[in-house]
């Protein structure tokens, strides 16, 4: 079977990719791109073509679809409550600093 074929896949698996697809259209990735996205996606969850046969089938890991978003934010984590005081004042200094200048 030659990469790129997905006759492997059952027709789920295959509105599953176009859905995401769209989706990552819409946030303005190039078609290409998504298509990759879409496809690594439904790889991930599903683990690939789904064969058929009794006993063949693996659980559905949905935690690829809920990845997206959630990788942000870990820099923060890993300051202490006392850091994180402190850039907040000296941002709130820097503003009313840059208020004053403009008014």
């Amino acid at each position: 079977m030659p990469r790129g074929d997905k006759s492997s896949y059952t027709d789920k698996q295959k509105r599953q990719a176009e859905h995401i697809e769209e989706s990552y259209e819409q946030r303005g990735l190039p078609r290409d791109e998504a298509e990759r996205r879409a496809w690594a996606t439904v790889n991930a969850e599903t683990g690939g073509g789904k064969k058929s046969g009794s006993g063949r089938g693996k659980t559905v890991n949905h935690a690829p679809a809920r990845k997206g978003g959630r990788l942000g934010g870990a820099a923060a984590a890993h300051r202490t409550a006392a850091e994180r005081s402190a850039s907040a004042k000296k941002a709130a200094a820097t503003r009313r600093r840059n208020a004053e200048k403009r008014g």
